[in-house]
């Protein structure tokens, strides 16, 4: 008995050594990883132009005019990353940057004779079908990255609050880039701050009011929106449906497509 407890323990101080030793291995891999993303994608344009035009959601997109030229040197920044080549969630970062930035730049192309972004579309094509966002020498459209790419790849339901249309009901733009190392950070606070928002998800009486972005993507939601709400809801918010039980109705609010912007 004493022999066998001794080789267990022997045993047990072998794996635990194997695990400090591969830990920092672990560490310098995730280290390299993420220094080469960086390296691979350059954001710090893009982040000055949201830091100096984009503050609490509300785009200048007059300012930013005035710097269209930065704004078209970050495009071309995006155009030759080699995106296959990032990590996964640099890749979720990356499309979801490439998806604001190429939308600011459509309003851009009408401004400021525009009011609202499909103002930008005609009878026969929505502005989101333009073929405009140049990646890996190819020319896609918002909708094929938004319903091609970020939806199918990467089935996070958050993402429907980091992408903007430029539009007074859609979630706020941030005033920062999205990145590799903080994303999960990043993505639940755009979806905490657009769920707890009153004016864009609020109860009256036994009905939750939310976004039609959530009836458009029912099933990204699980066919479950008041649990993703109560998932994203602040303490007494999310004690409010709980309230409520299977009394909770939903229905969802206009949306109001004029500009994000002054």
């Amino acid at each position: 008995m004493y022999r066998c407890r001794r080789e267990l323990d022997m045993m047990n101080r072998s794996r635990h050594a194997t695990v400090w030793l591969l830990l920092p291995a672990a560490l310098l891999l995730f280290a390299a990883v993420a220094a080469a993303d960086a390296a691979a994608v350059d954001n710090s344009v893009y982040a000055d132009l949201l830091q100096k035009y984009v503050h609490n959601g509300v785009v200048d997109y007059r300012g930013l005019k005035g710097d269209e030229a930065l704004l078209d040197r970050y495009l071309k920044v995006l155009e030759q990353v080699p995106v296959t080549e990032l990590s996964r969630k640099a890749q979720f970062a990356f499309y979801i940057n490439a998806y604001n930035a190429w939308t600011l730049k459509l309003i851009l192309s009408g401004y400021p004779g525009v009011k609202s972004i499909k103002d930008l579309g005609s009878f026969f094509q929505s502005p989101w079908k333009k073929k405009l966002v140049r990646i890996q020498g190819k020319v896609l459209t918002l909708d094929a990255l938004e319903h091609g790419i970020l939806r199918p790849r990467f089935k996070d339901p958050r993402v429907h609050f980091a992408i903007v249309c430029a539009s007074k009901s859609c979630p706020p733009l941030i005033s920062v880039p999205y990145r590799a190392d903080t994303l999960d950070v990043q993505l639940d606070a755009a979806a905490g701050n657009f769920i707890n928002n009153p004016q864009a998800t609020y109860l009256k009486g036994d009905t939750l009011y939310v976004s039609k972005i959530f009836k458009w993507f029912a099933d990204d939601f699980g066919g479950d929106v008041p649990g993703f709400v109560a998932r994203y809801a602040r303490p007494d918010f999310k004690k409010q449906l709980a309230a409520r039980g299977k009394r909770l109705k939903i229905a969802y609010l206009d949306y109001d497509w004029s500009l994000n912007g002054r």
